[in-house]
């Protein structure tokens, strides 16, 4: 249930990411709203999955997730530039994440 709960809590970060881009600078209030409800909701359910999981590999997995899944809605929602570079470093976090999933005691 703890990696159930990291994984839902990273793709809340990617929501609260992208609605806060969205928000222009919290100027626009939806998407101020969900942003804030979206960061206390991640928080809340990464700390949850901290009770079990390390502190290194759930906060890696979280922010791995976060970063990979903004990376991907800016490309596929906000149209930002898909470079070979940039592919190549989302690569080289999601096999980081990998081998964080596979160090793990649980």
């Amino acid at each position: 249930m703890a990696w159930f709960s990291l994984i839902i809590a990273g793709l809340l970060e990617v929501i609260w990411a992208t609605a806060m881009k969205q928000s222009q600078g919290f100027s626009r209030f939806w998407p101020s709203v969900i942003t804030i409800v979206g960061v206390i909701g991640s928080f809340g359910l990464l700390s949850w999955s901290m009770r079990s999981l390390p502190l290194g590999t759930a906060y890696t997995v979280w922010t791995g997730i976060g970063a990979v899944g903004a990376f991907l809605t800016g490309v596929v929602v906000l149209g930002e530039a898909l470079t070979m570079m940039r592919a190549a470093a989302a690569l080289l976090i999601v096999s980081g994440l990998v081998l964080m999933k596979l160090s793990a005691p649980h």
